[in-house]
């Protein structure tokens, strides 16, 4: 806590005792037997002078107490508003990591996004080059096929019409 300037409480207190105190004096002075050689207004004139100072040193006090009050008010703001930045601070902060982690998560993710399609990318062109690679074998089995069926066909019928020349040969002889 801060030092407070001013009375504190207990000074208000013994403000209230002092003025208390003069009021009773002041009562038992006006109880008491007049004396006849003093006036009757001396005593009700040093009566309402306690009473007066009194009344201006309660014054006193209460303005003391409402200026500590006050302070107090003003330091309890202060307090209030140092708390208010500090967690406003906080907040920056912990905002500013969320956006620097979802950014650095980004980057992962687009990351992981590329080499993706990297590796689709390169899966396709084995895909392809496989696909070029068996059709190419394939129509060369194909072809080679073809060669040989030609071929063999070729000989079957280039034996055929021997054999058809022969007996015809033979027929004309």
């Amino acid at each position: 806590m801060t030092t407070q300037k001013g009375p504190t409480p207990k000074a208000y207190r013994e403000a209230q005792k002092q003025f208390t105190k003069q009021v009773e004096e002041a009562l038992e002075q006006s109880v008491s037997p007049v004396d006849t050689e003093e006036p009757t207004m001396k005593p009700l004139d040093e009566v309402l002078g306690q009473a007066q100072k009194a009344y201006e040193a309660y014054m006193e006090a209460q303005r003391q107490v409402s200026k500590i009050y006050k302070g107090n008010e003003q330091q309890v703001t202060k307090t209030y508003k140092k708390a208010e930045q500090q967690a406003n601070a906080i907040f920056e902060e912990r905002v500013q990591q969320a956006l620097k982690a979802r950014e650095e998560e980004e980057r992962q993710a687009e990351e992981a996004y590329r080499q993706a399609l990297e590796q689709a990318e390169k899966t396709y062109q084995q895909a392809r080059v496989q696909a070029q690679q068996t059709s190419e074998e394939a129509i060369a089995q194909a072809l080679k096929s073809r060669e040989e069926t030609v071929t063999e066909a070729w000989r079957l019928r280039d034996q055929t019409v021997e054999q058809s020349w022969n007996i015809y040969s033979k027929i004309i002889r």
